[in-house]
């Protein structure tokens, strides 16, 4: 397996314990932004916030803080006396998402080549794992899951608060574009190239992680425009 030599890490804390260890807004934001990704909350719909409220069941405030800021992010839009708008998907938007996260996602892998910690690693180790387990069971959700856990990771040891902070939003609309279009087929060559990119970050290459992300934005790129051209 081209993930062996990265996944001997059986101390790791699951994705899901750590999920059940947030504080209530986080983990309202994680489980809204998850729905928002996996189009359980449907592109355009239309949902109240007492609805959120009741399918979530984290109170009013936590909800609320998470709803402000998928909103700050462009994922919804909250309108007075209307409810709150699921952000549509266009497919000439995945387009623009990846012109404006490539350059980011190039400055966080060196970053994070070059600052990685013992912490971020094992993060690494675990997405590595997690992106295994799904891509053998033909698991979606569980891929969708594995690539956000490898973007906290990247955000982690670039050390780069700023850039994390301007990518994280793009990671996710861009994560929802391949939900859509690409899920279907796009598992195992999505894993090689973030493997790819994983390996070069712990080996500590800067050059090679730059280069690994831009041919995993060249990848993702290439599904984006034969998305918008359908």
């Amino acid at each position: 397996m081209i993930y062996r030599e990265y996944i001997r890490r059986p101390h790791l804390i699951s994705t899901e314990a750590r999920t059940s260890a947030e504080p209530a807004a986080i983990k309202a934001y994680h489980v809204l932004e998850h729905m928002i990704v996996t189009l359980e909350l449907a592109p355009a719909s239309f949902v109240t916030e007492g609805t959120l409220i009741d399918r979530l069941g984290l109170g009013r405030t936590p909800v609320r803080e998470a709803i402000q800021r998928l909103a700050w992010e462009g994922l919804l839009d909250v309108r007075p006396r209307a409810g709150i708008a699921i952000a549509p998907l266009h497919p000439g938007d995945w387009l623009r998402v990846l012109d404006a996260r490539r350059g980011v996602e190039v400055v966080l892998a060196r970053s994070a080549a070059r600052f990685v910690t013992r912490e971020a690693a094992d993060l690494f180790h675990e997405a590595a794992l997690a992106m295994q387990k799904a891509v053998i069971s033909g698991n979606v959700l569980a891929f969708i899951q594995a690539d956000k856990a490898l973007d906290e990771a990247l955000a982690l040891a670039a050390d780069n608060p700023f850039a994390a902070r301007l990518a994280a939003p793009l990671q996710t609309h861009s994560r929802r574009f391949w939900f859509r279009y690409k899920a279907d087929t796009g598992l195992a060559e999505s894993a090689e190239h973030h493997v790819a990119l994983i390996r070069s970050i712990l080996d500590g290459d800067e050059d090679g992680a730059a280069k690994d992300a831009k041919r995993l934005m060249a990848l993702l790129r290439g599904h984006a425009e034969t998305a918008a051209t359908r």
